[in-house]
């Protein structure tokens, strides 16, 4: 894959062209409107459960589903479509949004759910692995971390919005009104896309020779390695949040929202200081993050029934996690900023892995040792990140000196 700006379309005259701001806040609500549609069975786990008849264990599959046919979706995207008009590519994937969401609204059984969830793992995985070429297609290089911050806008207030909001919807008006109000963002994205994004031919093929050479990087294996433990860590976890807080704490809807509220805010705030920390130090941002994310889980594990625990370890379980993101992003294009395209793309593969099989291992820990069980899963595989992060980057930039 060449990823020279003039090799793939981002001809010198595309740096004096207008940036096209309209295009990429249409980039941000539709990123809004797809991670709001992925974060919401963590909020309606337990009432999606008792209304399809299965154990919370086999509903929490659905995050598994959309998180391994993302995996397989994102560099099959860009290869697959790398012909086609990325304005329709888009717009196509867009579609399958609002489409997962009404076919998860009136799903009737447990494989229909995984049907929809795994149409939304397409399209959350396309969407991911072209966003950054996208933006670049959109505005001049120099407004790259202007557009790019509009973007990622979508993620932080889906992240604050999408589970207490959830949550509550699904109390009020059931758990599928709330699918329902996925597909109406995912439609208002499509009519905004379809309006302000301007054609965006196909500039060459994308192959995966690229992704193969950046991945021998020691830098790059040990990033996306640390990737895999926390963010497997975090999921096992964070997929059966509102059934632990149902039963341990005993929080009510009420108190569920609340607490889900101060995740997101706490994510929020994260998202700005692993930007600031990994500005001066990308490894010292990850040790930070999956260390917070260890700290609070076991916090979970071991004093979770009671509700001011609960509460502020969840709020800090949000702000450590929000850290992590920017910040294993920074550590890995530092590794790779001569292939930042194909490193994004491992980087989105691994992301998803780590979501599916930190699912999967959550939901067979809930069935074999209860809810505060997963919870010290999370904060070992937090800890296990951190550690090689915090002593293998060490020798890592030794063996490169």
């Amino acid at each position: 894959m060449n990823i020279n700006p003039e090799a793939n379309g981002f001809h010198t005259s595309n740096k004096e062209a207008s940036p096209a701001w309209a295009g990429v806040v249409s980039l941000s609500l539709g990123v809004f409107g797809l991670v709001t549609a992925e974060f919401l069975p963590a909020s309606l786990l337990t009432p999606i459960s008792q209304d399809l008849h299965v154990s919370i264990g086999a509903a929490g599959q659905s995050v598994t589903m959309t998180a391994v046919i993302g995996a397989i979706a994102g560099p099959a995207i860009v290869i697959g479509t790398s012909r086609f008009d990325r304005r329709l590519t888009l717009l196509g994937l867009t579609a399958l949004l609002i489409i997962s969401s009404l076919l998860a609204a009136f799903a009737d059984g447990l494989a229909t759910l995984l049907v929809a969830r795994g149409l939304l793992g397409i399209a959350l995985g396309g969407f991911w692995a072209l966003s950054l070429a996208l933006a670049m297609r959109l505005v001049p290089e120099r407004l790259m971390p202007r557009a790019m911050a509009i973007i990622m806008t979508g993620v932080s207030v889906a992240t604050v919005c999408a589970a207490p909001v959830g949550a509550w919807v699904g109390e009020v008006y059931g758990w599928r009104f709330a699918f329902v109000i996925a597909a109406a963002v995912g439609g208002l994205a499509f009519m905004t896309q379809l309006l302000t994004l301007p054609a965006m031919p196909s500039v060459g093929a994308a192959g995966l020779g690229t992704m193969a050479t950046v991945l021998r990087r020691p830098a790059i294996r040990l990033g996306l390695l640390t990737v895999l433990l926390v963010v497997a860590g975090h999921f096992a976890g964070f997929t059966f949040i509102r059934p632990f807080l149902e039963t341990v704490p005993h929080f009510g809807v009420e108190g569920i929202s609340a607490v889900l509220l101060a995740f997101g805010i706490g994510g929020f705030i994260g998202n700005l200081f692993g930007g600031f920390v990994s500005e001066r130090n990308t490894a010292l941002s990850i040790v930070i993050a999956a260390t917070g994310i260890a700290a609070t889980t076991l916090a979970l594990a071991l004093a979770g029934s009671l509700p001011s625990v609960a509460f502020v370890a969840t709020a800090l379980w949000g702000f450590a996690f929000g850290a992590l993101p920017v910040s294993v992003q920074s550590f890995v294009t530092q590794a790779a900023s001569d292939e930042a395209e194909s490193a994004g793309a491992l980087m989105l593969t691994t992301f998803q892995v780590a979501i599916s099989s930190g699912a999967a291992i959550g939901g067979l820990t809930v069935e074999a040792q209860g809810l505060p069980g997963v919870f010290g899963f999370a904060a070992i595989a937090a800890l296990c990140g951190a550690l090689v992060i915090g002593i293998l980057s060490r020798k890592t930039v030794a063996a490169a000196s």
